[in-house]
């Protein structure tokens, strides 16, 4: 048996990492304060994003349409707040937008129509309605109801009746002629026959003449009525002529009499021919209204009491008519709107007709009509979230639609969906001109960018907000300023300097980046808050870093029940993982179990075993569908990693199963392929893993160490198990070097690196990890292809040479064996032959 070559001690100690390079620790002597009371609180509300800063001002210049916003970034990074912010600051120097009104449109009441009129005006108009209406009313009254209008209405019914007396004379004069005289009655004139006494006949001397004399008064009868028929047109044209002149007459004096009032509010608004037009269409409403209830008031005492209900509710809507609802007012508005709408339902982005019960039924007008979040914003600024934007029933395609069209129609949900409505109104279009900002996931941003061929249409400007930024001294001292804020907004006890740097470091361990810091300030401003309230809870005046790292310690222990009953499951040999010792293909991998709420590192066995055969390296989880694409890839790569390397003279003649010993949740993720790897190599050799010693890294076809994600919660998960059972002074984790900048590990971690207790390896190949786990080199091929003896690559060299020999013996059969086969062939051949 070759003997093989220890690795020296000092190449051993080498690849261990300082404790200085595990974390990062902030320097109070930094900070020019001593208490965050002594510093400004920030105000802009956005730290380290100058990505974001710069795409949100370019989105808000942007004028044109299509240019919308589209704000995407982790959950509490501050999008909201920043979004608010900016845009207000730039609101404030935009122009006020008009205020919306809606008025009744007399001739189709069912459809409203909107006015837009300056900032303020909106309000004047409906005082001023208020006033005209009243005004038109009381001065039509007093002129219809004045001497000159009577003298001038009595004095032309006289000459009407006078050119009627006189056509009724002339009939007369007619029928006298032939014998008959007029009666008037109810229904209209009747023709009577004289008597010889020249007096109308009466029903029974009519009967009484003979049959002939009765033909002869009805013939003349006839002749008669055909001759009075075109005096009694010319009798019913005159009372027709008579009754519009009265009208006319009316009419003159009521616009005589409200001359003066519409051309004062007339001047008023001189600058909006729709106001103007439709002060013409109020003018004859009331008009016609004045004089109608003038002719009902006199009927009024002989309606039932029980009906005097509906009839004061029809006088309340006849009022309504002339009223102006005042839609959208921006009297009160400096610069554009700002509107954040929480739940952007259907109703409350586009608005609603609202219905009131009446006898029964439902009813409703042009003054119930409400507005939506998109008319307030009109002219300004629109803030959603997308989520219950696209999950909200019809919402999403009504903003599309909005933003196709530029105007906004009122209608029912129902009808948007294609449902039958019941009547209502439908209100004149709003023009709309807004600038929407959407704020949401990555993922939602880009689902819509691929799905809907509409959304890039619009939304051409993405505001990305970044998971970290740098940490140096301009983004430390404004995390400081944030501190601050949060202090005085929450009305919280000062952070002193050291205070301030546990919150900063912890914030870098959010990112698990010693040179970045965690743009997540809804995480942060939640660490501030249980820092003060323990620092409260203990009398302290301030709050110190003892504070921070107890809110920070009861933080984890309320999540992290499920990470403690793992542990206790090891310590007991529940879940066998071994931290003492050296065993041949067995090695102990780091993965990373994420909950809700809590994330942490669980150790994990794995185990291999060889074989001879052709079958190549086998994953038994993914032969049970237990193992996801990236930890399946991984598997495959070791293959290649094998031929490359050991296969380039003779067939590679290996089977090999690898296994995560007591995995019950399933496994994915490509962070165990140098692990699977180091058993691997470990069962082909025969050599021994230490135990003490936990292993985590993916492995390319080259066998280079690439960096994984969760370093500081697999480290963690490892030393704590290692803490529980005793600290040998030999226990370790190997990581990939590209990972050491992540590490912000636990101090008690630091201090037991320090003490020479636990140890941290950076590795770049895998034969770096195999030589720390095995205590042997691994070994370089030299020059005639071969590896030095000794080493690990020789070994697995020479035993894969070795199996592939044992494989081709197994496959070749005996000398005799193979004589009588060929002794057989040859008669099949023949006798095939002589066939």
């Amino acid at each position: 048996m070759t003997k093989t070559k220890a690795i020296p001690d000092a190449l051993l100690k080498s690849r261990r990492l300082e404790p200085e390079r595990l974390r990062t620790d902030c320097d109070p002597t930094l900070f020019p304060f001593t208490s965050t009371d002594e510093i400004t609180a920030i105000e802009d509300g956005i730290i380290g994003q100058p990505r974001a800063v710069k795409a949100m001002e370019f989105g808000l210049s942007a004028k044109h349409p299509g240019f919308h916003i589209f704000i995407t970034g982790p959950v509490g990074s501050g999008k909201t707040s920043f979004a608010v912010t900016k845009v207000k600051s730039v609101a404030q120097s935009s122009a006020t937008p008009p205020d919306i009104c809606f008025v009744n449109h007399f001739d189709q009441p069912d459809r409203p129509i909107v006015l837009l009129l300056a900032p303020g005006l909106g309000s004047e108009l409906r005082r001023d309605m208020i006033e005209l209406v009243k005004d038109l009313q009381t001065e039509i009254h007093k002129a219809l109801e004045s001497e000159e209008y009577e003298k001038s209405r009595t004095a032309y019914l006289r000459q009407v009746e006078t050119k009627l007396t006189a056509l009724f004379k002339e009939m007369e004069d007619m029928a006298q002629a032939e014998g008959f005289t007029l009666q008037k009655g109810q229904s209209g004139i009747f023709t009577v026959p004289l008597n010889e006494e020249g007096k109308g006949m009466s029903k029974e001397e009519f009967e009484a003449l003979e049959d002939e004399q009765r033909q002869d008064i009805s013939d003349r009868e006839h002749k008669l009525e055909s001759r009075l028929g075109e005096s009694l047109r010319r009798s019913r044209t005159l009372q027709k002529e008579a009754a519009q002149q009265l009208k006319e007459i009316e009419r003159e004096t009521a616009e005589y009499a409200s001359r003066d009032l519409m051309e004062t509010v007339r001047e008023k608004y001189k600058d909006y021919p729709k106001v103007l037009s439709y002060f013409d269409k109020v003018r004859e409403e009331v008009m016609e209204s004045v004089t109608e209830s003038k002719e009902e008031s006199s009927g009024e005492e002989t309606i039932p009491a029980s009906l005097m209900g509906l009839l004061k509710q029809q006088k309340r809507a006849i009022s309504h008519r002339y009223e102006v609802n005042l839609f959208v007012e921006n009297s009160s508005q400096i610069g554009a709107p700002v509107v954040v709408e929480s739940n952007p339902t259907f109703t409350n982005l586009f608005g609603k007709v609202e219905y009131r019960s009446s006898f029964g039924s439902l009813a409703t007008d042009f003054t119930m009509i409400k507005p939506g979040s998109l008319h307030q914003a009109n002219g300004g600024y629109l803030i959603v979230q997308s989520l219950p934007l696209l999950t909200s029933p019809g919402a999403w395609e009504g903003l599309k639609r909005v933003l196709k069209t530029r105007e906004l129609r009122i209608e029912n949900l129902g009808e948007q969906m294609g449902l039958p409505s019941t009547a209502t109104l439908k209100p004149e279009p709003v023009p709309i001109d807004v600038k929407l900002i959407l704020i949401g996931s990555p993922r939602i941003y880009h689902l819509l960018y691929e799905a809907d061929e509409d959304f890039r249409k619009f939304f051409k400007v993405r505001v990305d907000f970044d998971s970290a930024m740098e940490r140096n001294e301009s983004n430390i001292g404004k995390y400081a300023a944030f501190i601050r804020s949060v202090c005085q907004r929450e009305n919280l006890l000062p952070f002193t300097a050291q205070a301030v740097g546990a919150v900063i470091d912890y914030s870098s361990r959010l990112v698990a980046h010693q040179r970045k810091l965690s743009t997540s300030f809804h995480d942060i401003k939640d660490i501030v808050v249980e820092s003060a309230l323990w620092a409260q809870n203990q009398g302290a005046e301030a709050v110190d870093e003892d504070h921070v790292e107890q809110a920070i310690e009861e933080k984890e222990f309320r999540v992290n029940r499920i990470e403690e009953r793992l542990q206790e499951a090891m310590q007991e040999g529940t879940l066998l993982v071994d931290t003492e010792g050296s065993v041949v293909g067995q090695v102990n991998g780091l993965a990373v179990l994420g909950l809700s709420d809590h994330t942490f590192g669980k150790p994990s066995r794995i185990t291999a075993r060889v074989y001879l055969g052709r079958e190549g390296v086998v994953n038994i989880e993914r032969e049970i569908r237990m193992s996801g694409l990236s930890h399946s890839k991984g598997v495959l790569i070791l293959s290649s990693f094998f031929s490359s390397r050991f296969a380039q003279d003779h067939p590679l003649s290996l089977s090999a199963t690898l296994t995560f010993e007591q995995l019950y949740e399933g496994v994915d993720g490509d962070s165990a392929s140098s692990t699977e790897l180091y058993a691997l190599l470990s069962a082909i050799t025969g050599l021994p893993i230490r135990q003490e010693i936990a292993v985590t890294g993916s492995v390319n076809q080259r066998g280079e160490i690439q960096p994984i994600g969760g370093v500081n919660e697999k480290v963690e998960g490892f030393f704590r198990l290692c803490k529980a059972r005793g600290l040998t002074g030999k226990q370790g984790v190997i990581i990939p070097v590209q990972n050491v900048p992540n590490l912000m590990l636990a101090k008690d971690i630091v201090e037991a690196v320090r003490e020479d207790q636990f140890h941290i390896y950076a590795v770049r190949h895998v034969d770096e990890g195999i030589e720390i786990l095995t205590g042997v080199i691994a070994g370089e091929r030299g020059a005639n292809g071969n590896y030095p003896a000794g080493t690990i690559n020789y070994m697995v060299a020479e035993r894969l040479r070795m199996m592939e020999e044992k494989w081709q013996a197994a496959a070749k059969p005996p000398r005799a064996s193979r004589k009588t086969a060929a002794t057989t062939q040859k008669s099949r051949t023949s006798g095939r032959t002589k066939l």
